[in-house]
This record gives C-alpha cells, sequence and structure tokens, in this order.
C-alpha cells in the first residue's frame, strides 16, 4: 500500500498498488496534456506572427511599389500630353509592364501565404507525432513493468534464477553468429573442487591463445522473499571459483539489492575487494562481454608486438652467439693458417738461400767457363809446339803436305 498526503486538507490515505498507478498516470498524462496544449498555443502564436509579419512586410512593400508605379503614370501621362500618339502608344505599354510586374508581385505573395499554411500544418502534423510517440512508449513502459510484476509473481525461487541464466544464454546467442564466432560460452558443470560458477567464457585468436576468459555467476531472487540476499555476499566464492577455473575475469550478473543506487548506475568494479571483478545488471551483459573483449584485443596486439620484439631480441642473441663461435673459429684457422704461413716463408728463406748458394756456384762455374774459353781461343798450334820439336817437325810436315 502506499500513502499519498492531500496537499490542501494535509490529510493521509493509502491506496493499493493499481490505484497509485492510476493516480500516477493521471497526473502524468495531464501534464502531458498540458504541455501538448501549450506547444499548440506556443505554435499557433509563432505562426500567426509570421504570417502577420510577412504580410506586412509584402503590403509595404505593394504600397512602396504602387506609389511608385502612380508617379510614373502621372510621369507618362505629362509625356503622353507632350508627345501625342506615339507617346500614348509608349505609355500604354509601360503600363502593360508594370501590370504584368504587379501581377508576379500578387503571385509571390499568393505563394508565401501557401508555403506558410504548409509550415503551420507541417507543425501540426510534428507535434502530433511526438504526442503519439510519447504514448506509446509510456504505454510500452506501462506494459513492460506490468509483465515483470506478473512474471515474478508467477515463479518460484528456483524458477527466478534459472530464467536469469536463461535470459544470458539466450542474449548472448543471439549475437554468437556475428559477433562471437570463436567464442566458448557454456555451463560451468566441474564441481570437483567443490563449487562452480554459472557460465564460463572464453575466446582464442585464430592461431589458437586464449586471450580472455570470464567466470559469470547469474543471482536473483523473489520480491517476497525473507531473508534477503546482498551481492557481497557472493563475491568471496566467485572469486574462488575464477581462480579455480583459471578465468582472468570474474562477473556477477545480479537482481539483488533492487533499490541501489550503487548497482543500478551501471558497472561495478569490485576490483578494490578482488581481482578483476564486476557487479552488472542483466541488460549490461553483452555490453560487459564486449567492453572486456575489445580490452583484451588490445592488450593482444600489445603482446604479440612484444613477442615480435622478444623474438628479434632471441635472434639478435643467436646471431651475437653465432658471431662469437666464427670469431672464434677463424682466430683458431687463422692461428694456424699463420702458424703454417710462417713455416712456409722459413721453408721459402731455406730455399732462397740455397738458390743463393747455387745461383753462386753457378756464377763461379761460367766465369771458368769464361776463362777455359778464353784460355782456348788464346791456344794456337806456335804455343802447342813450342818447347816440343817433335810435335813441330810432324806440323809441319803436315803444313808442307797441304
Amino acid at each position: 500500500m502506499e500513502e499519498i498526503k492531500c496537499p490542501k486538507c494535509g490529510e493521509v490515505f493509502k491506496v493499493d498498488e493499481s490505484g497509485y498507478a492510476a493516480i500516477v498516470k493521471q497526473v502524468r498524462d495531464k501534464e502531458f496534456t498540458k504541455e501538448i496544449d501549450q506547444r499548440e498555443v506556443q505554435f499557433a502564436a509563432e505562426k500567426e506572427n509570421a504570417v502577420n509579419l510577412a504580410v506586412a512586410e509584402i503590403e509595404k512593400a505593394y504600397r512602396a511599389e504602387l506609389l511608385e508605379k502612380e508617379r510614373e503614370l502621372s510621369s507618362l501621362q505629362v509625356k503622353i500630353d507632350v508627345a501625342g500618339q506615339d507617346g500614348e502608344l509608349a505609355v500604354m505599354k509601360a503600363v502593360a509592364e508594370k501590370e504584368k510586374e504587379l501581377a508576379e508581385k500578387e503571385l509571390q505573395i499568393s505563394r508565401l501565404e501557401g508555403e506558410l499554411k504548409s509550415g503551420e500544418k507541417e507543425l501540426q502534423l510534428k507535434a502530433q507525432s511526438l504526442k503519439e510517440t510519447y504514448e506509446e512508449r509510456l504505454k510500452a513502459k506501462d506494459e513492460e513493468i506490468a509483465y515483470y510484476k506478473d512474471f515474478k509473481a508467477r515463479q518460484s525461487t528456483k524458477m527466478v534464477g534459472e530464467s536469469l541464466e536463461q535470459h544470458c544464454e539466450i542474449e548472448f546467442n543471439k549475437l554468437r553468429p556475428a559477433a562471437f564466432q570463436n567464442a566458448y560460452f557454456e555451463k560451468d558443470t566441474d564441481a570437483r573442487t567443490g563449487s562452480k560458477g554459472d557460465y564460463i567464457y572464453r575466446e582464442a585468436d585464430p592461431d589458437g591463445t586464449e586471450f580472455i576468459s570470464i567466470m559469470f555467476e547469474m543471482k536473483n531472487e523473489m520480491d517476497q522473499t525473507a531473508t534477503k540476499k546482498k551481492n557481497e555476499d557472493f563475491l568471496k566464492e566467485l572469486d574462488k571459483d575464477r581462480r579455480e577455473k583459471n578465468c582472468e575475469y570474474a562477473v556477477l550478473v545480479s537482481l539483488l539489492e533492487a533499490d541501489s543506487e550503487l548497482y543500478n548506475t551501471g558497472i561495478v568494479d569490485m576490483s578494490y575487494r578482488y581481482p578483476k571483478m564486476y557487479v552488472i545488471r542483466p541488460q549490461f551483459f553483452i555490453p560487459m562481454i564486449t567492453i572486456l573483449r575489445n580490452a583484451a584485443l588490445n592488450s593482444l596486439e600489445y603482446r604479440q608486438e612484444l613477442a615480435v620484439i622478444k623474438n628479434q631480441n632471441i635472434d639478435i642473441s643467436h646471431f651475437e652467439d653465432d658471431m662469437n663461435e666464427f670469431k672464434e673459429k677463424f682466430a683458431r684457422n687463422y692461428r694456424i693458417a699463420s702458424e703454417k704461413f710462417q713455416k712456409a716463408i722459413e721453408e721459402i728463406d731455406k730455399t732462397i738461400d740455397h738458390l743463393q748458394k747455387t745461383k753462386a756456384a753457378l756464377l763461379s762455374s761460367e766465369n771458368n767457363l769464361r776463362l777455359a774459353n778464353n784460355k782456348a781461343e788464346e791456344l794456337t798450334i806456335k804455343r802447342l809446339t813450342r818447347g816440343n820439336p817433335t810435335m813441330a817437325e810432324k806440323f809441319a810436315k803436315l803444313k808442307e803436305e797441304d
């Protein structure tokens, strides 16, 4: 029962829910009708002022133009009197042109009046449309309130909890084909640790790397329940389920504490009590998933970039290791090659020394051969027979025989 105090007599009386709703609707309809009436009066006044202003401006311009035309006609009349028949024809032509211009002005005035009437009709249609839209919204809200009141009145406590779970599952499945094709969203059936949540949401990237996981708990209760539960009564157990099922986030979807301004404002961050935990109303179920998912996707991009950088660092370290190994092997090979090169130089030096000796010997032999050649060239029969009478005699006989 609701208590209502009369503003005039101060008497307080009680009315039931239906009577209270009827009074509220009556006051609301009265205020809305009053506002619509005020808007209509305002539109009518604005329209009338606009019409009067336009007509006044047109009449003013029309009078000024008529006055100017009268002056021109007077001037033309004078010219007709002076110029005769030719002047009269010219005046008639000028009058015809001016009359044509006046007809065009009158046509413009008629068009403006038509536009004003059309604008007035359009304003009336807009006002009527606004009124009908507002009434439809009020009707839809009233029907929704009545539906939920009847819905909760017909359900048991168990059915209330199950209906909230079904509501969330249906809302998710509506968007699954378009927005959550690669997501896992199923009831938590693993109670091996002694407790379980209601639903688990998981999603991975195309490479199979999971980038978000949420443990959901749904809580509701009847208005007639004697012992009212609070949202905080379920946070500790929800955090335990989150950690045991290895989920990153925990979200309590709750209709408890229906009059709480804190929980009715939207998404409530409970991270100051338990890590990465939120309490929401059912209407924020899909937005909550979307917010966390988008944040996780952005984080995934950063993690992938860090992984690339890490791999690059690993590649650099491998490159340094390979470089050091190459340097060690190169140093060893250089040492061995240097030793062999030094030995080869020593052998070359020995060979050069031997060749030098051989060269000296050859040079010495050449000198002896030169001397021998010189001596051979200096050898003559005279020298050979000198001191040898026998040989001299024989050479002499040979010479005689020749």
